[in-house]
């Protein structure tokens, strides 16, 4: 079993879910730079001590994966010498362009939104359980998502130096899979894959629980649950799942990366040139 460390976790106290992705072990032996690769939730309650530590981390771009919507209340703070720039992904695929005005109001971001206070009738939605079925579908075979996904890589092929740090709200799906997409172009196991993008149900899991056995109280089943699995914490199981049509439809996350995502041969060289040691 994968482990995810004390030193894989960052010591922040107002960034949740924060993790350096040094350390993980590929194929070839050689082991992920630490300190290059940093993926967490927003930076909007970054502590003024959260501040000082991402400036000694060299930080040269951050990445932010939020749509305009979820901005209000929560712009990232501003990291000395970091280049902000923003990438929306859009998670939500057909299931939100379905969805009428009304309904698409309890999913779109507001200020001070919080979405443990309607999670549980949220999970009984119907659209609701569509949104979180076919989040990683979309985020995986939508062309705007890889579109959105080459242009991250061309982002990390573009710094020479110093860290990436990439968000979105959580720091658990659209940066999942981005996660996810890295660690594969760097050569790792499919098993450090899935246990990086499942750690973040261990940083979630009180919420998880707690709203889980709401649902079931209310007569809740699986796919109940699986609203909240999906929106509070990391669905790993559905995360499973995308990876395998990955395998079906192109052969292998190699081929996968090569294909929709743009990378050639030099570019996942230089990848494990810069990111493996």
């Amino acid at each position: 079993m994968i482990t995810i460390s004390a030193t894989t976790l960052l010591p922040f106290k107002g960034i949740q879910n924060a993790r350096d992705l040094g350390g993980y072990t590929m194929k070839d032996g050689r082991n992920v730079r630490e300190g290059r690769l940093l993926r967490a939730a927003h930076l909007a309650d970054a502590t003024d001590s959260d501040l000082n530590l991402l400036a000694s981390l060299h930080i040269r771009k951050i990445i932010d994966f939020r749509k305009e919507e979820e901005l209000r209340g929560k712009v990232d703070r501003e990291i000395p010498g970091a280049e902000h720039i923003f990438l929306p992904l859009d998670a939500s695929g057909n299931a939100m362009e379905q969805a009428s005005e009304e309904e698409k109001k309890k999913f779109t971001t507001r200020k001070k939104f919080d979405v443990r206070k309607i999670i549980v009738p949220l999970s009984f939605n119907e659209k609701a359980r569509k949104v979180a079925g076919e989040m990683y579908p979309t985020l995986l075979f939508s062309p705007e998502c890889q579109k959105a996904y080459a242009a991250f890589f061309r982002m990390l092929l573009d710094t020479e130096d110093g860290a990436v740090l990439y968000h979105c709200t959580q720091g658990k799906d659209r940066t999942g899979i981005a996660s996810a997409l890295i660690l594969a172009a760097l050569g790792a196991y499919r098993e450090t894959i899935v246990a990086d993008f499942d750690a973040t149900n261990r940083i979630y899991e009180a919420d998880v629980r707690k709203y889980s056995r709401r649902v079931r109280f209310w007569g809740g089943g699986e796919p109940e649950v699986g609203v909240v699995k999906s929106f509070l914490g990391a669905n790993t199981d559905n995360f499973v799942k995308a990876l395998d049509r990955i395998d079906c439809e192109y052969g292998s996350m190699e081929a996968f990366l090569k294909g929709p995502v743009g990378l050639s041969d030099s570019d996942i060289n230089i990848l494990k040139q810069r990111y493996l040691v």
